[in-house]
C-alpha cells in the first residue's frame, strides 16, 4: 500500500458496531472479492470487498472476516482468516500477510490461513443458531453480472442447509452510510490530496491542452501524495463533452473559449473523494458562461444549506429540483409557459438537469445507504448539481463533500476555490 498504515482502531469500533446489529448466538461471514482476471494470464488491479475493507482493512485477496460474538471460546469471536504465505507465490506477486501483520493491520487477534478455514467453519456452524452471509445489496448493481459473492453464499448453503440464514447487507447498509469521526479523518486526507491536484491543474490549463495531459498531471499529484490512485475513472470533459455525465475518454484538445469540466477524487485508505469544477480553459468565464454557471452555484449552496439531519431524503430531493427550476427560469432555459405545460413525470427542468444530485460516499464512490429515510448525523453526501444545454455546447457541474454533522453540515471541501472569482483567481 502507498498510504500510511490506517490505526486498527478505526476497524475496531467498526467491528462492534455491526456486532451491536446481531442476533443472539449469531455467525457472521465476510469474504472478500477473488482477483478476476483478463485476457490471458493478466489480472485487473486488486480491489477487495468493502465491507471486509470496513470490518478488517485488510487488502490482499482470499481474505475473510467471521464474527461470532457469543462464541463460548472467546478467541473464536473474531477471527480473521488470510491466505497463507507461499514462498513461490511471493516471488512473483511480492509479500503475502503474516499474521503479526493482518493484527496490526485489522486489531483481530485470532489470524488463522485460509487453508483451514473449512474445518473451523464447520465447528462453528454447528453450534450457531443464525449465520448471516453477505451479498452486494447496492440499489444500481447490474445483477446480470457474474457474482462470486453469491458463489459463496450458495456453496455455504448447500454445505449447511438447514441453518438458518439472514442478510449482513441489511445490516451494513445501515452502519456504513453514517461515517465515525476515525473515517472521515482518513476521507479528509484523500480530500486534501484532491485539492492539491487541483491547485495543480488549475496552473496547467490553457487553450490547446490535452484532456489526458489534464488527467496524467491530476495522476501525478495523487501518486506523489501517497494516494492509491483515482477513486474513480476521471471525467477531464471540455466544450460539449461536458454533457456526457460519465465521459472519460479524456482524448480532446481543451480549445479557447471552451469550458472544462473535471470530475475526479483521490483514494487514500481505501476511502474516496469527489470534487467536481468547471473552470474556462483561457482563465475567464464569458458573461453567459458565468451567468449559468453562478445560477448552478445557487443550486449548490441551496442544497448545501438545506441538508441537514432530520430532512427526509426525498423532500431535500425535492427542494433542489424546485431551486433549480427557478434558476433556469432566471437565467432563460426554460419559461413559465414551459413550467406550466410539463408533464409532471418528466418537468420541464429535467432537459437541462437530467442526473441525481446526491449521492452516499465511502469506501466506494457510490456508497450504500438509504434514499428514502431521513438524513443522520455522520453521513456523508455529495451535493453536485449540474446544467447541461446542447444549443450552447456547454456543460456545468460542481460537486463538494459534505459530513452531517448534529446541528448541519461541514463542507469537507471548504477554502477549495468554487466561486467565478476564486476560479480565475487561481487559474492567473
Amino acid at each position: 500500500m502507498k498510504y500510511f498504515p490506517i490505526p486498527s482502531q478505526l476497524y475496531e469500533q467498526n467491528r462492534q458496531r455491526f456486532i451491536s446489529k446481531m442476533k443472539p448466538n449469531s455467525l457472521a461471514i465476510f469474504p472478500a472479492n477473488p482477483v478476476f482476471p483478463k485476457g490471458g494470464d493478466g489480472v485487473y488491479g486488486y480491489k477487495p470487498d468493502a465491507d471486509v475493507l470496513w470490518l478488517s482493512g485488510i487488502v490482499q485477496e482470499k481474505t475473510i472476516v467471521v464474527l461470532y460474538p457469543d462464541n463460548p471460546d472467546k478467541k473464536m469471536r473474531e477471527v480473521l482468516v488470510v491466505l497463507r504465505p507461499n514462498e513461490l507465490l511471493e516471488k512473483w506477486v511480492g509479500h503475502k500477510l503474516r499474521k503479526d501483520e493482518a493484527t496490526a493491520i485489522s486489531g483481530i487477534q485470532n489470524v488463522q490461513w485460509l487453508d483451514g478455514f473449512d474445518v473451523m467453519i464447520q465447528v462453528m456452524m454447528n453450534s450457531a443458531d443464525t449465520v448471516y452471509l453477505n451479498t452486494n445489496e447496492h440499489n444500481r448493481l447490474d445483477t446480470e453480472l457474474y457474482r462470486t459473492d453469491l458463489v459463496f453464499v450458495q456453496d455455504i448453503m448447500r454445505k449447511y442447509p438447514v441453518h438458518t440464514y439472514d442478510r449482513a447487507a441489511r445490516i451494513m447498509k445501515e452502519l456504513r452510510c453514517v461515517k465515525t469521526a476515525e473515517e472521515v479523518d482518513v476521507t479528509r486526507t484523500a480530500i486534501d490530496i484532491t485539492h492539491k491536484a487541483l491547485n495543480r491543474v488549475l496552473k496547467f490549463i490553457k487553450p490547446g491542452v490535452m484532456e489526458y495531459e489534464i488527467e496524467a498531471e491530476l495522476t501525478h499529484e495523487f501518486l506523489r501524495n501517497r494516494a492509491t490512485g483515482h477513486a474513480y475513472g476521471c471525467i477531464i470533459a471540455s466544450g460539449d463533452r461536458a454533457r456526457t455525465l460519465h465521459y472519460e475518454e479524456n482524448n480532446a484538445e481543451c480549445k479557447d473559449g471552451e469550458l472544462l469540466l473535471m470530475d475526479f477524487g483521490a483514494e487514500y485508505g481505501n476511502y474516496n473523494a469527489d470534487l467536481t469544477r468547471t473552470v474556462p480553459v483561457n482563465g475567464k468565464f464569458t458573461p453567459r458562461q458565468k451567468e449559468v454557471y453562478n445560477a448552478c452555484l445557487a443550486v449548490h449552496n441551496h442544497g448545501k444549506a438545506i441538508l441537514k439531519p432530520g430532512i427526509l431524503f426525498p423532500d431535500y430531493v425535492k427542494s433542489i429540483n424546485e431551486e433549480m427550476e427557478r434558476q433556469l427560469l432566471k437565467i432563460g432555459l426554460i419559461t413559465e409557459e414551459d413550467i406550466k405545460n410539463q408533464d409532471p413525470e418528466n418537468p420541464a427542468f429535467r432537459r437541462y438537469f437530467y442526473h441525481g444530485v446526491t449521492h452516499f460516499l465511502g469506501l466506494v464512490v457510490h456508497d450504500v445507504g438509504s434514499y428514502t429515510d431521513a438524513v443522520k448525523e455522520g453521513m456523508l453526501f455529495t451535493i453536485e448539481p449540474g446544467i447541461y444545454i446542447e444549443e450552447e455546447k456547454m456543460g456545468i457541474r460542481i460537486e463538494n463533500n459534505i459530513w452531517i454533522t448534529k446541528d448541519g453540515n461541514e463542507d469537507l471541501f471548504a477554502g477549495i476555490p468554487i466561486t467565478v472569482e476564486e476560479i480565475e483567481a487561481a487559474m492567473a
